[in-house]
């Protein structure tokens, strides 16, 4: 299969490791024209899994129109913010109907719109189905070949299998589903709790609470995914619990490492200027307390993530406010 990559940074780059090593073609579109000319003369990113060798199937661009022109499967692993941009930039390039597979783990936080939604107004009749791929994925370990399972969801059943025979093999295996807006859900929400789960690090706390925290935050994930389309047994799947407890507990998550760095009392501000790399959980809290206030779905952690990360709450004081709540059932919605 010929796959077109939008998107070099640490997942994209992981995505066409694992196309490469299932025996595609791919072309890796990054934008900074320097990151593409040193992936074709060193076969490393320098910038984003440096340490990982990139196989000979791989061929980095930073031409658009190229990277369309490859393929009518384009995966795009851009961030939530950049999604409708570099959509608008791409359709001047479409000389047919092309297949989105998405990447990315966020929702729009001015329109609160999903991405699957947002490629549909983008591309209109230019889009001929949509699929996204999620699950507990850390880029490195996925880029090296740690074992790793994920799913892909489409509504476009050929386009799910298509995908998936193409990108599983020994070191990567893909489940496929028809719940896009569960899986779009879940790998967005759960990183506003893996926040949540770096700053309990932060402030020191053991593993009860942690145990407690990605509990508690898988509930209010479901309650919201369900509100919006999506189905139980896929926030019980990889996409939902799968990549939480990842998310919540591995030490390269990013936003697992904002939280830790909150946690010991480090300004946001500061924190996100110290890195490239995007933490989708920031912008995904506000997205999802709005969601969750249009829907009346009750997310005290979310709540408290924003306060903590937008209203300059003190962590202590928000988890203070948690552990105080009325009391009521455990599956009381």
């Amino acid at each position: 299969m010929k796959i077109s990559i939008i998107g070099a940074g640490s997942f994209g780059t992981a995505m066409a490791a694992v196309a490469a090593s299932c025996g595609n073609d791919v072309v890796l579109w990054a934008h900074d024209p320097n990151i593409a000319v040193e992936i074709e003369q060193t076969r490393h990113n320098p910038i984003y899994l440096p340490t990982i060798a990139l196989d000979a199937h791989v061929h980095a661009t930073n031409s658009l129109a190229e990277a369309v022109g490859f393929s009518d499967v384009l995966f795009m692993i851009v961030p939530s913010h950049h999604f409708r941009g570099v959509l608008a930039q791409i359709r001047p390039h479409l000389q047919r109907p092309v297949s989105i597979v998405s990447g990315t783990k966020g929702i729009e936080n001015d329109t609160l719109m999903r991405m699957s939604e947002v490629t549909e107004i983008e591309l209109k009749d230019a889009l001929r189905s949509f699929a996204v791929l999620s699950g507990p994925t850390f880029a490195l370990e996925t880029a090296r070949g740690d074992p790793t399972a994920a799913v892909v969801a489409s509504t476009d059943l050929a386009l799910a299998e298509q995908v998936q025979h193409a990108m599983s093999c020994p070191t990567f295996r893909l489940y496929n589903s028809n719940d896009v807006a569960g899986v779009e859900l879940a790998g967005s929400l759960k990183n506003v709790i893996a926040i949540a789960a770096g700053v309990l690090e932060g402030l020191g706390l053991g593993s009860n609470t942690t145990a407690a925290l990605i509990t508690r935050g898988l509930h209010e994930m479901t309650k919201l995914a369900i509100a919006l389309g999506g189905r139980l047994e896929t926030l019980a799947g990889l996409a939902g619990m799968g990549d939480l407890v990842l998310t919540c507990t591995g030490s390269l998550s990013r936003n697992r490492s904002v939280g830790v760095a909150l946690g010991k009392g480090k300004p946001l501000t500061e924190i996100l200027s110290e890195t490239r790399a995007v933490a989708e959980g920031v912008r995904t809290s506000k997205a999802a307390k709005e969601l969750a206030e249009r829907h009346h779905i009750d997310m005290p952690i979310t709540v408290e993530m924003v306060r903590v990360l937008h209203e300059n709450e003190s962590p202590r004081v928000a988890l203070q406010r948690l552990m105080t709540r009325s009391l009521k059932a455990e599956a009381a919605l």
